[in-house]
């Protein structure tokens, strides 16, 4: 069975591009920081956006979809599930909110990994939840224009337990030591996760809200305000390239596992930078006109009422809508299409 041992990783040269990755991490994380310190309230509105969109895009990658009204509905528990997608949505939004209010009490080990899985599809009958996978699995890339690939053939189901506990006791040990960097041991080990595959069915989804989870343990809160599995699956394609690169030669454990840490860290990085600009519009923030005016000035090409309204959560709908009238009204944005297809673009 391939072995696992992480204090090998630190041995290794790391190139001046991953190691520049870290230290911006490091720089927007005391930044944030600081923002939390100084308007927690107004911030917290980014929390319920965050989890509507990382619910909604985690699910969709998979093909797991619902109406944008019912994902809201959903997430903040207002109706119930009415067909399996939406019961998988729903056990979605039940582990990602206890991983955002317990994460600290739950621990990297099997046994954990098993009863979060458990949660994913608690609101449905399913016999392989919480149990690592009985049949041999595949790693599979879904493109948008619908075709499919097999990218990589995980570990047999008889290995999967053992692998599983292996990386969780690597992981740990590495992490309590100090040995190796936080920000090199994650994404390790969640390319670890994903190349053992353990479950018959959820590990993209898993390996997101491990993510998240393994993030906050280290102190790396961006996940709770900005979307991480929203960007994933806004470039997925950039997503499957890295986990194909990094693939390669991992049964013998000769695979190259920088693709990846490059990938997820620059994931990161782009949160951290998402949350500062939406963090200056908060801080700015004067009349609903100017802030709507600041967040359409940081929007390349087209954009929706929906991306103004991740930027400035503080806002409602109609005073955004307002707001973006006014604007269409002076010349500074031109408005194209209608309903759910509309779209704006700055002309100034």
């Amino acid at each position: 069975m391939r072995q696992f041992n992480y204090s090998l990783i630190k041995d290794q040269k790391w190139d001046s591009e991953l190691l520049g990755l870290i230290a911006a991490v490091y720089y927007e994380a005391g930044k944030q920081e600081m923002y939390l310190k100084q308007r927690p309230q107004e911030l917290e509105k980014l929390v319920e956006i965050a989890k509507i969109q990382s619910t909604e895009a985690s699910n969709a990658i998979e093909g797991i979809v619902t109406t944008s009204t019912r994902i809201r509905q959903l997430v903040e528990e207002k109706t119930t599930p009415k067909n399996r997608d939406e019961q998988e949505i729903a056990g979605y939004r039940d582990v990602l909110g206890i991983i955002h209010e317990s994460f600290d009490a739950i621990p990297i080990t099997r046994n954990y990994i098993l009863q979060l899985h458990k949660i994913l599809y608690s609101h449905m009958n399913n016999p392989i939840a919480g149990r690592t996978k009985t049949v041999q699995n595949y790693v599979s890339a879904t493109y948008p224009d619908g075709h499919t690939e097999t990218l990589f053939t995980p570990l047999a189901p008889y290995e999967t337990p053992e692998a599983l506990d292996r990386i969780c006791e690597e992981y740990n040990r590495v992490i309590g030591n100090m040995e190796l960097e936080p920000l090199i041991a994650i994404p390790i080990f969640i390319h670890d996760f994903l190349c053992i595959h353990p479950f018959n069915d959820g590990n993209g989804r898993m390996s997101r809200l491990l993510t998240t989870l393994l993030l906050y343990r280290s102190g790396f809160y961006v996940g709770k305000y900005i979307s991480l599995e929203a960007k994933i699956a806004k470039y997925r394609d950039l997503y499957y390239e890295a986990l194909a690169a990094s693939h390669d030669g991992w049964h013998e454990g000769q695979n190259d596992p920088i693709p990846f840490v490059k990938y997820l860290l620059g994931t990161i990085l782009s949160s951290y930078r998402d949350f500062a600009d939406r963090y200056t519009i908060v801080e700015n923030r004067r009349s609903a006109l100017d802030m709507v005016r600041m967040a359409a000035q940081n929007k390349i090409g087209r954009f929706k009422k929906q991306d103004i309204r991740e930027q400035c959560p503080s806002l409602s709908i109609s005073s955004i809508e307002s707001a973006l009238r006014k604007m269409v009204a002076s010349g500074e944005l031109k408005r194209e299409g209608a309903g759910k297809n509309t779209f704006y673009f700055r002309l100034k």
